[in-house]
């Protein structure tokens, strides 16, 4: 990065009050102390989302649109944490200005602890981009597992760049100054399709993301964690068997 280029994101992000440090090179998130969250790193996110449906009989999956838009070398592909939110609105551009388009959305970062997961929902927000390579370069610096976004992500190269894992329903290069602006952080969020409060735990990987109550957590991944052991055993009859079926009767598992 040129001298030139470092001062004008370091006087950017003043304005923004991301607090960026470009000689500062954030190290990854460290596994989680969280024993129920490290669990759930270890689980395939389809086995968390069988394990949802079975315990607790609601949908925990998202929307097949929120997809990972980062994926690259030194990327992670999977993670887990617990969740942070942030809700944006469409408004007026009086009310959308760069202090306050992306304010809750800046807090929720700037107060986020290591290892959790930050929840971005724009309503009516498809081309509207929530976060980009200022607040991806706060985010990494504050050691944040991931970031989901229901709604646009843009700076991809440069988010890529810095090994943070973004999951979004869209691509765009728009900023939300002078369209939408946060009302609202570190309260429940339908996130594409699903609802997720602060504290919930979110799996995200090649996959796809489910949300995890807090209140059910270990009844689910104790279910997930027998839904890969289970399959873990069908793997080698299904190649002694060449074939599915007789594997599907003894496991009850498809």
């Amino acid at each position: 990065m040129t001298r030139a280029k470092t001062l004008l994101l370091a006087a950017a992000a003043a304005m923004l009050g991301l607090g960026f440090q470009a000689a500062v090179q954030p190290s990854a998130p460290s596994s989680s102390a969280d024993p129920v969250v490290a669990g759930f790193q270890k689980t395939t996110v389809a086995s968390v989302a069988d394990a949802m449906d079975q315990v607790t009989g609601k949908r925990g999956f998202m929307s097949h649109e929120m997809r990972p838009r980062t994926m690259g070398p030194g990327v992670p592909a999977k993670f887990a944490g617990r969740a942070v939110t942030a809700l944006m609105r469409e408004a007026s551009a009086e009310a959308a200005t760069p202090q306050l388009s992306a304010r809750h959305s800046v807090e929720m970062i700037d107060n986020a602890r290591p290892g959790e997961v930050g929840l971005i929902v724009i309503e009516n927000g498809l081309d509207i981009a929530g976060l980009g390579g200022l607040m991806a370069t706060a985010v990494r610096a504050r050691r944040m597992a991931g970031i989901i976004i229901d709604g646009g992500v843009r700076d991809v190269p440069e988010v890529r760049s810095l090994g943070l894992s973004v999951f979004a329903r869209s691509v765009v290069p728009s900023s939300s100054v002078g369209r939408h602006a946060t009302v609202a952080r570190n309260v429940a969020v339908q996130c594409a399709g699903v609802t997720v409060e602060p504290g919930d735990i979110i799996v995200a990987g090649e996959d796809g993301v489910v949300a995890v109550p807090k209140g059910r957590e270990e009844e689910v991944l104790k279910r997930a964690q027998e839904i890969d052991q289970h399959e873990s055993r069908m793997v080698p009859l299904i190649q002694q068997l060449k074939g599915l079926g007789a594997a599907i009767q003894k496991f009850n598992r498809i």
